[in-house]
């Protein structure tokens, strides 16, 4: 009797260890990590990710887990921030940037890379081709250097008989680098001059719009990266305070007050982004899913940045922005 009693207490140790075991693995959730170079707060390209989630069947915090990481515009932290997400062994590491995958590639071989967007990962290193990636590293190029002659040709329209444009870029980062060579190119195509204007940190932009209204330059476009975006408003605030107007690669430029923006709709890129981690998740390697292209762009106008620097926009410019800023 007692033997019976006892191999019944066994089974019913072991069948509630089987119960729980299962539970446990019912409970689990996918961890992955978003690592951005911009800071926390209402951001459209993060919400673009989200909604890319939530259209797949992902609710954070319920049946997926995020590790949010923001360098707040310090480069230098980046490197910290990914090697602390490849300690927690998170299962996808996302990135919004060049120097962010960088980061990313170069603290882990082995965990999937998904860029929400880069603009030369080819260029950049981190992918052997668009169509076959062959390593950790896949996603999404967002082709800002590209499009750098249309921009060149909105300011044209935009400023009828402009001929000089100063350029902000950052020699520091090889994707402002491609950016300056293409529009160098755009501008030479459109009998356009350009004034270099360099910047590796904030405390370069004063320099450089100084050196930019010495130069008689009639406007600016800007080579966005990290360093740029975290810092926006203080780089327009000095454009506008010299009446200097200003292109731009994406809306939430000239939602901070630059004058004009073209380029790819970021949080498209963003919510697609999160298409890779699902097929991920599934088990498909990074180095079979090919790198997609840009779908969906954008032409913005701010016609309170243009009323303040004293400028009249052609009413044929108009009609063909996405969105005025009124």
């Amino acid at each position: 009797m007692k033997t019976q009693i006892t191999v019944l207490a066994l089974c019913a140790e072991l069948f509630t260890y089987c119960v729980c075991a299962d539970a446990q693995q019912l409970a689990r959730v996918p961890r992955i990590a978003f690592l951005l170079a911009s800071s926390p707060g209402t951001d459209p390209r993060v919400e673009g990710f989200r909604q890319g989630l939530r259209e797949l069947g992902y609710i954070e915090a319920k049946n997926i887990a995020i590790e949010w990481r923001y360098a707040e515009g310090k480069e230098d932290l980046v490197p910290k921030l990914a090697a602390e997400l490849v300690q927690l062994n998170v299962e996808i590491i996302v990135t919004d940037g060049t120097n962010v995958t960088h980061a990313a590639r170069s603290a882990t071989k082995t965990i999937p890379i998904v860029m929400a967007l880069d603009a030369d990962p080819v260029g950049n290193g981190f992918v052997a081709s668009l169509a076959r990636p062959g390593g950790n590293v896949t996603g999404l190029v967002n082709l800002l250097a590209g499009l750098s002659g249309k921009r060149l040709e909105l300011l044209k329209e935009a400023i009828p008989g402009i001929s000089r444009v100063g350029i902000v870029w950052n020699p520091e980062n090889p994707s402002s680098v491609s950016g300056f060579k293409e529009t160098q190119e755009a501008a030479q195509t459109l009998a356009m001059q350009l004034l270099s204007l360099e910047v590796r940190s904030a405390d370069d932009f004063a320099g450089a719009i100084q050196a930019a209204t010495k130069g008689r330059t009639r406007a600016l476009t800007v080579v966005s990266d990290s360093l740029m975006f975290s810092n926006r408003r203080q780089l327009l605030q000095l454009a506008i305070k010299n009446k200097l107007p200003s292109m731009h690669t994406q809306s939430l430029w000239v939602e901070a007050g630059a004058l004009m923006s073209y380029g790819t709709h970021f949080p498209d890129l963003y919510r697609r982004a999160a298409s890779y981690v699902d097929k991920i998740l599934k088990g498909a390697k990074p180095a079979d899913l090919p790198v997609e292209q840009p779908k969906k762009f954008e032409f913005i106008i701010n016609l309170k940045t243009a009323k303040q620097i004293g400028l009249t926009i052609p009413p044929n410019v108009l009609p063909r922005a996405d969105r005025v800023i009124r």
